[in-house]
């Protein structure tokens, strides 16, 4: 083990972002502004001005996130409805 586990809401935040950011950001630029010379440029200024933001949101939300998810599948198996138990 590398990290204590009490860390694990902000290893899970750090690793979230940067999966997702690095993916989104790579994807809207390149449909947005197309490949050419300058397009790591205008990568890397998305990247850095956008992981922060997803870094909190996801540190700060994820908890709650994991909280609905859970409640909806509990709601949707207490229905009766065929699935996952």
């Amino acid at each position: 083990m590398i990290f204590s586990s009490r860390l694990m809401p902000l290893v899970f935040s750090f690793l979230m972002s940067i999966y997702m950011v690095t993916l989104m950001t790579c994807l809207i630029t390149l449909v947005n502004t197309g490949l050419d010379a300058g397009f790591f440029s205008r990568w890397w200024r998305a990247f850095y001005i956008s992981w922060p933001v997803a870094f909190l949101l996801i540190l700060l939300g994820a908890p709650r996130m994991q909280k609905m998810a859970a409640k909806l599948i509990r709601n949707f198996n207490a229905c009766g409805v065929a699935g996952d138990k």
